[in-house]
């Protein structure tokens, strides 16, 4: 029996602009996997920057869509297609508002929770039972960000020292919890994953 392929979608808006921004830790954190596994994400196909690769035993596909976030689905849907994957073989990196900063979490379903890209991923595959590492990014009225910041700037706005800071120091962790979750072994992945407050 052919071991299954899987996807890796990190979500983002394209351009340079939006770089480093909080709404962009799903293009980050892709990137940083990308660095560390020596995968280069530079193929345009299907309104997406793409790479085909074997990692650890099994074929992976990291994709970062550039339709902008209300339209990551368009590409997405396309891949899995061609490919046969259902959406239990997909993994979507995205940035949460409802979790602290720098906060991480595995999970498998659920709702949009108000997020334009998990949204368009539910519409265009049909489903909401893709597995999501959601990268908390805080949310204004919590810790220093104050209440009345509009959630619409402050996504779109550069992510602080500390938040970078943050983020970074949960590489190794994010690493091993989805050469885990390749090695089909979620449940550990999300033991690993989800002790990162």
């Amino acid at each position: 029996m052919a071991i299954k392929p899987f996807i890796i979608v990190g979500l983002g808006n394209k351009g340079s602009k939006y770089d480093d921004t909080r709404h962009n830790v799903g293009f980050a954190v892709v990137d940083e996997l990308a660095q560390r596994w020596q995968v280069q994400i530079v193929r345009e196909k299907w309104y997406s920057l793409s790479s085909r690769v074997q990692l650890f035993g099994r074929t992976v596909l990291f994709l970062k869509p550039m339709t902008f976030m209300n339209l990551s689905g368009k590409g997405v849907v396309e891949f899995a297609h061609f490919f046969k994957v259902g959406p239990e073989q997909i993994l979507v990196i995205h940035d949460d508002l409802d979790m602290p900063s720098g906060r991480i979490k595995l999970v498998k379903g659920g709702g949009d929770g108000g997020h334009k890209g998990i949204k368009s991923l539910v519409q265009t595959l049909g489903s909401r039972d893709f597995y999501r590492l959601k990268v908390g990014i805080g949310r204004p009225g919590q810790g220093d960000v104050h209440r009345d910041f509009p959630v619409e700037k402050y996504v779109l706005a550069p992510l602080s020292d500390d938040e970078r800071q943050i983020l970074d120091s949960r590489y190794d962790t994010i690493e091993e919890g989805i050469r885990l979750f390749l090695g089909d072994d979620p449940a550990k992945a999300m033991s690993i994953l989800n002790s990162l407050k």
